[in-house]
């Protein structure tokens, strides 16, 4: 019988077990082909391993349109948000104000490095720390600091926050049906094993052309080695002559 791979992506394993499901009660000759066990898991698998596989397309779609704008909403957001903590920090080195009040903002007194803004987590972490601790100071009185003051921080840090709960609950609903395909994948790469084995042991008496043609009504794709490449034709002129 000639070689026939296992589907390799998710649409051809979804395209493999609707056409199993379509030949439920398939028979030949009064016999099954497939048996009803092999069918009813057939259907399972293929309404629980689409619904995962719509789930992580829808999610990953939306996650990628937003994308572009995001970043560059993120960093515009890290930049102001670090430019204003390294003013803040060239305030309290020149003796304008007193490192304590640095506490206010979530920063270490004695620390003048900046803080990691390396991913969107951070740059809400410490936009809204800086937000809050700048309202704080100049709410007792404090003198604002400019360059950049911190309303147009905040204009630019919102604009990022408002989509960052957003995108990240859609990067994180992706990642979920990912995973669940990821774990589901080996169950349905055996049961269509399974199926095309039951299929391809039904029809092995057969010539093998009408096998090929028999068991292809049930999504089975072939490789035709050189020998049977070989073979198929002596079967054609066998054909040939006889008729």
């Amino acid at each position: 019988m000639p070689f026939s791979n296992l589907p390799k992506s998710d649409p051809s394993r979804i395209k493999a077990l609707q056409k199993a499901v379509s030949m439920e009660g398939y028979k030949e000759n009064g016999q099954l082909v497939l048996s009803y066990q092999t069918t009813l898991d057939a259907q399972r698998l293929l309404s629980k391993f689409r619904h995962f596989h719509t789930q992580y397309r829808q999610y990953y779609t939306q996650f990628v349109k937003t994308g572009k704008a995001y970043k560059n909403e993120a960093n515009v957001a890290r930049m102001y948000v670090s430019h204003f903590i390294r003013v803040l920090n060239m305030a309290i080195q020149r003796g304008e104000l007193k490192k304590e009040i640095k506490e206010d903002y979530g920063l270490a007194p004695d620390d003048f490095t900046l803080p990691s803004l390396k991913n969107e987590a951070e740059i809400e972490k410490w936009g809204r720390l800086i937000i809050a601790g700048e309202e704080k100071r100049i709410s007792r009185g404090g003198v604002p600091i400019y360059n950049p003051n911190i309303a147009k921080v905040k204009v630019y840090w919102s604009i990022f926050a408002d989509h960052y709960h957003t995108v990240s609950g859609l990067k994180t609903n992706a990642e979920k049906y990912r995973q669940e395909l990821v774990q589901m994948r080996p169950v349905v790469d055996d049961l269509i094993h399974d199926l095309w084995d039951q299929v391809k042991n039904f029809y092995s008496e057969l010539p093998m052309q009408q096998s090929i043609d028999k068991c292809s009504r049930f999504g089975m794709v072939f490789y035709l080695r050189k020998s049977e490449k070989k073979q198929l034709e002596a079967e054609k002129l066998q054909n040939f002559i006889e008729f």
